[in-house]
């Protein structure tokens, strides 16, 4: 009976693991029907697909899922910065066409590692400015723009064979706590949640997205409950007409580990509607996390759905009703890679084969407030940007290594750092800049990298001292526009902390062509 319950409770569980090879533990679940495993940044590494392929042949039905969004959010090339553009910078170019292309290269570099879910693209509404884990992951803040542009992605991931996986319902975008570390409360009026919030998931479904995400939050229209928890707002979407896989967000965020626990979670996350419960990054607790995270992580979510099952509380049904939705996805997954295997590019590591030109895009979507100047003979880089948060790599250095190139870099902590210390990085950036001029006039041009200068005074008024010490300096900003003027300095806005993005800013300011 323990048996048969547990490979009942293993086909709705998504859990991610560490390493860059399939732990023990994880290959003995696999072969004990284990819906398949979620990828993160510390899975990616030169075997990846040799781990791939253990995974499949562990469980050839698993689903191997993957958070690659482009622009600021990236696993696969999580060590260097994407090369992708991200979805503010689709939106702000509004180029339909763009983004359809886009979902079927970041579909084509998923298949190419071997999984085949693809969670993304982001149809949140970001009406909030604060919001500090959506933001330039979404396409924008108004729901026509975001709900045409998600339909796009969707349409360019999945008919490239990869099932796209909307998020995160019912919309996480009029959110100023990011759920990784909390639970937001979201207070609207429920008629325009519906109207603003809801659309871009109704367009999703429309479209035949094959899963949707919830998302942690709580609308105190619709009940206590967090969404994810929620049978109300689950309902909602199947409502909706919606027959897909409901994909929880990671159980393991604090929004649910440290309100209900990882268990709690799960069985009411299954009791509530949804079909694959992601388990998520064994990561997500920061220092406190212990070698065996990612086995203790399942086992709380496993066990959990277990002892429900046995003593009645969770309906064997509804479980067996998700476990089923999940394997059908798998199934027609696995159908659209037999028809894939002629494809020339499947697995190509190249975008040339597509005639996919990414630098192409994000060079249309990096817009000038005010004139740049003329070419700069170098760059010293003021990195002012926020931390990374669990969700992105904001502040990842492979941005301000891309901006700087071969010049010097300083960082500085804005929300942390005392008037003196702010004082000090300002002094030492342009001393650097000036000492490195080998003629009159040809030092190099100081940038100030920010990514939040649309909310945040500090950033703000960091430009303000900055245009005293060096008036010839540039702003770069790698966060969402702000609106009207901010200081005096010309500002370059990227909308995406990526590799890719930096690389395009840093050919406008020194002049280069690729």
């Amino acid at each position: 009976m323990s048996d048969e319950l547990e490979r009942l409770a293993n086909g709705v569980l998504w859990p991610g693991f560490l390493g860059t090879t399939a732990p023990a533990w994880l290959r003995t679940e696999l072969r004990r029907g284990l819906a398949g495993v979620v990828y993160f940044g510390q899975n990616m590494g030169e075997g990846i697909h040799e781990l791939s392929a253990d995974l499949r042949a562990a469980n050839p039905d698993a689903l191997i899922g993957i958070d690659e969004e482009g622009g600021s959010v990236t696993r696969i090339e999580a060590a260097t910065g994407s090369t992708v553009p991200g979805a503010a910078q689709l939106g702000g170019l509004d180029d339909v066409a763009a983004t359809r292309a886009t979902g079927a290269e970041l579909a084509r570099r998923v298949r190419a590692i071997g999984a085949d879910v693809l969670l993304g693209p982001v149809a949140d509404v970001n009406t909030d400015p604060r919001n500090p884990v959506i933001g330039v992951r979404s396409f924008g803040a108004d729901a026509e723009l975001v709900s045409r542009h998600a339909v796009a992605e969707i349409e360019g991931i999945q008919g490239a064979g990869v099932a796209a996986c909307v998020k995160h319902f019912p919309g996480h975008g009029d959110t100023h706590v990011d759920s990784h570390h909390d639970l937001p409360t979201v207070d609207l009026d429920p008629a325009e949640f519906e109207r603003v919030h809801l659309a871009p998931f109704r367009a999703a479904v429309a479209a035949g997205v094959n899963a949707v995400m919830t998302a942690h939050i709580v609308v105190p229209a619709w009940g206590e409950e967090p969404a994810t928890l929620n049978p109300h707002v689950l309902g909602m979407l199947r409502a909706e007409g919606f027959d897909g896989v409901i994909i929880t967000d990671a159980l393991d965020m604090a929004a649910i580990r440290e309100s209900v626990g990882i268990g709690g979670g799960a069985v009411r996350a299954l009791a509530a509607g949804a079909d694959l419960l992601c388990i998520g990054n064994p990561t997500n607790p920061g220092d406190v996390a212990l070698p065996d995270q990612d086995e203790r992580d399942f086992l709380a979510a496993r066990d959990a759905i277990v002892d429900a099952l046995r003593d009645g509380s969770l309906s064997r049904a509804r479980v067996a009703e998700a476990g089923a939705r999940n394997a059908r996805l798998s199934a027609k997954l696995r159908a659209a890679e037999t028809g894939a295997a002629s494809d020339a590019r499947y697995g190509d590591e190249s975008s040339d084969a597509a005639g996919y030109d990414a630098e192409a895009i994000v060079r249309r979507a990096v817009t000038a407030r005010a004139a740049l100047g003329a070419p700069a003979r170098g760059l010293v880089v003021l990195d002012a940007r926020r931390r990374s948060s669990l969700a992105v790599d904001s502040a990842g250095a492979y941005v301000a290594a891309t901006l700087a190139g071969d010049g010097p870099r300083v960082r500085l902590d804005t929300a942390r750092a005392t008037e003196a210390e702010r004082a000090a990085a300002i002094g030492e950036i342009v001393a650097v800049a000036e000492a490195e001029g080998v003629a009159e006039g040809e030092s190099l041009r100081v940038v100030v990298l920010v990514d939040r200068i649309d909310t945040d005074e500090r950033q703000r008024s960091l430009l303000d001292a900055v245009a005293l010490a060096a008036p010839s300096a540039a702003v770069v900003n790698v966060g969402l526009p702000a609106e009207g003027a901010v200081g005096v300095l010309p500002i370059l806005d990227v909308r995406a902390a990526s590799r890719i993005g930096s690389a395009v800013a840093r050919e406008r300011l020194v002049g280069v062509t690729r």
